[in-house]
């Protein structure tokens, strides 16, 4: 009888033991499930706020047509041109010499500049490369020293396309990916 009794507890904490755990895997599953449906939510942001940014947008561009102004207006579409492939080279520095690669986007207004700075990549490449060689590791560590070679770069893009192509078309340039080892 003692043994039955003894038994008896053993299955009882047995079936405690299945249904804890079974709820904590519920729960985590569940805490999962959520986790993955708030961090995957939609990147759009909800048309309300679209309707309310493109009604923003509009106002400052009907007062500029009012008062004479076409600023925004002339400009054109913002459109960007990715670089087929990233810049990969080597910089000295004073103690050692290091390797850089930059991923850049070229910034241009309107679909025609759009067309011309694609059907001038080689070009912009490789003023784009002549640039990246005169550079150097001590000045690449700073912010300041890659601002500088970004304006740099856009004013030796600048003048290559100026000289072919009869206009700057690139506005900026943009660096989107830089790593130095």
């Amino acid at each position: 009888m003692a043994a039955e009794k003894d038994l008896q507890i053993a299955d009882g904490g047995g079936k405690k033991k299945k249904i804890i755990i079974i709820a904590a895997a519920v729960v985590l599953l569940g805490g999962g499930a959520g986790g993955y449906f708030m961090l995957s939510g939609s990147d759009a942001p909800p048309p309300a706020a679209v309707e309310g940014e493109a009604a923003a947008a509009a106002e400052p561009a009907a007062e500029g047509a009012a008062t004479g102004e076409a600023g925004a207006v002339s400009m054109g579409t913002a459109l960007y041109v990715s670089m087929p492939r990233p810049f990969v080279f080597n910089v000295p520095g004073a103690s050692r010499d290091r390797l850089v690669q930059i991923k850049a986007q070229l910034l241009v207004r309107g679909q025609s500049n759009e067309e011309l700075a694609k059907q001038h990549i080689p070009l912009i490449e490789s003023s784009m490369l002549k640039t990246f060689s005169m550079a150097n590791a001590d000045d690449l560590i700073t912010a300041a020293g890659k601002d500088t070679l970004k304006a740099l770069t856009l004013k030796n893009v600048q003048d290559a396309l100026t000289a072919v192509a009869g206009s700057t078309v690139v506005e900026e340039v943009l660096f989107t990916g830089f790593v130095m080892q």
